[in-house]
């Protein structure tokens, strides 16, 4: 096997289910410091995290990648264990292999050849890779150490991550910027009763419900160019106290904004709330913004270069997209880097018997490569 399979290999078979990382920046940190690497932990709470650089002054270009992974579920579900990388097909089969240990391989496989191939390359090149990116908090992993760079004064210049960011070939779609992510834990108290003595009780569902109506037809926004309209949703509806005579006196509704640069996570806060209110509802909505909307620019030299390489060098020009959930580089943006998502196809993300195209992920090294030589070679 070749260096590259190698090293996702020896990555899928760690079990690094968020937030534990198994030891996979430990192998990767030897390797970049063999390289000439300055390689730095930052372990925040039960994460780890790791931040590797070469070079002097001048811009930072920065690859961003993950080493934890989603829980595979039932091993019994797949048709190999889960852990165990197994090459079948043409293709690379694991938990990871896809999202996103076969990306961070070929990353630490391109800054390598880089560095080998120009030791006095322009500004500098870093990976910077976390343990809690597919966690649901996010709190100890990029999101504190981009505080820290902040704190510190860290330049970042250009940020390319890894997510797995391709629809049905290597190269076909780039993430140039994402939606702002903002969450409410909504309760709404009423007074619990029997359900036949309503007039003695008030439902907390039935006193929702109009308010929900409204939220939900609500035209938050028409989106704009580059993001389309924001996005309102309820992803669980609690209520009752497991008997079906009881009215129950509280409900609690989770909710969600995935909102464009056309809206403010301040602006979507006080409508909601002036809804509920104008409904009369004795309600607490506690919020969560996990982060805000970023977008690369048009003409950006990063965007333009990673078009320019995925156009010479994997044969196709690609669809420029702000769609999707979030990722890591949301914490990075607002550091004045330029973001740009470029990784194999995601297909199977997240699924039972994930796996990854050998010939995309063989390829994917030269990729970012010619991003690192055409920024700073």
């Amino acid at each position: 096997m070749s260096d590259l399979l190698d090293l996702t290999c020896d990555l899928i078979r760690r079990r690094s289910v968020t937030p534990e990382d198994a030891g996979c920046q430990a192998l990767i940190a030897e390797r970049l410091a063999r390289a000439g690497f300055a390689v730095e932990h930052l372990r925040h709470g039960a994460v780890d995290n790791l931040w590797a650089t070469h070079g002097g002054d001048g811009p930072t270009l920065v690859f961003l990648g993950h080493t934890d992974v989603v829980p595979s579920g039932p091993a019994s579900s797949w048709q190999t264990p889960p852990f165990e990388p197994v090459v079948r097909d043409g293709r690379l089969h694991g938990r990871g292999a896809a999202d996103m240990k076969g990306s961070v391989a070929a990353m630490v496989l391109a800054l390598e050849h880089f560095v080998a191939s120009h030791p006095g390359h322009a500004g500098r090149v870093a990976l910077l890779l976390t343990s809690d990116e597919e966690g649901p908090s996010n709190l100890d992993g990029v999101r504190r150490v981009a505080d820290a760079f902040r704190l510190r004064g860290e330049r970042l210049d250009w940020c390319v991550v890894g997510e797995p960011s391709s629809k049905e070939r290597l190269g076909d779609l780039i993430r140039v910027g994402r939606r702002g992510s903002l969450s409410g834990t909504l309760t709404v108290r009423g007074v619990q009763g029997h359900v036949a003595y309503p007039e003695k009780a008030d439902n907390p569902i039935h006193a929702f419900a109009p308010a929900l109506a409204e939220l939900a037809a609500t035209r938050w926004d028409e989106g704009n160019a580059d993001f389309p309209p924001t996005s309102f949703q309820v992803s669980n509806l609690n209520a009752g106290t497991g008997a079906t005579n009881v009215i129950p006196g509280a409900l609690v509704a989770q909710i969600n904004f995935r909102y464009s640069t056309a809206s403010t996570a301040v602006d979507l806060r006080m409508r909601t709330e002036a809804i509920l209110a104008r409904h009369g509802l004795d309600w607490q909505l506690d919020w969560n913004l996990s982060g805000e909307p970023f977008l690369s620019p048009a003409g950006g030299r990063l965007r333009e270069t990673v078009r320019a390489v995925c156009r010479e060098l994997a044969g196709v020009e690609p669809e420029q997209s702000t769609g999707g959930g979030t990722s890591d580089g949301r914490f990075i943006a607002p550091l004045g880097a330029e973001v740009v998502e470029l990784g194999p196809v995601n297909a199977t993300i997240h699924k039972v018997d994930e796996c990854v195209a050998i010939a995309d992920l063989e390829r994917l090294p030269a990729l970012y490569r010619a991003i690192c030589e055409r920024l700073l070679g």
